[in-house]
């Protein structure tokens, strides 16, 4: 399976609305995708909701966004990915029952990442 079928862009979310009744959204950057992200999302994930990630533009990214949603799609546990610079005019499209927003953890999980490899380099 092409799991890159389930990246939407935001002007095509009818898909999203008329396949599930109930849904969870989770806004992030994951920049870059870690193990960590995959564990997160797969604790959000709930039987009767579909989950759909927001991936944020982030300025200085170490990916593209293209990419950092095609990562985020290949994951199981995730329904749909869309990649978005205003997530506020995704949600209020999708009307979710829950939004959970990732953000600052991301940017925490990242500035570790950096710190992480700083020190094995011997940067720092």
């Amino acid at each position: 399976m092409d799991t890159r079928t389930k990246i939407l862009s935001p002007d095509s979310l009818d898909a999203v609305r008329s396949a599930t009744r109930r849904m969870k959204v989770v806004i992030g950057y994951f920049d870059p995708l870690l193990a960590a992200h995959a564990r997160r999302l797969a604790e959000l994930r709930e039987p009767d909701q579909a989950l759909v990630v927001i991936v944020r533009q982030l300025e200085g990214s170490l990916l593209p966004l293209r990419a950092r949603a095609e990562l985020v799609a290949a994951l199981g546990v995730v329904d749909w990915v869309i990649p978005a610079e205003d997530p506020e005019a995704v949600i209020e499209a999708l009307a979710p029952e829950e939004v959970v927003r990732e953000e600052q953890a991301d940017l925490e999980r990242r500035q570790e990442l950096i710190r992480h490899v700083r020190a094995r380099c011997g940067a720092g």
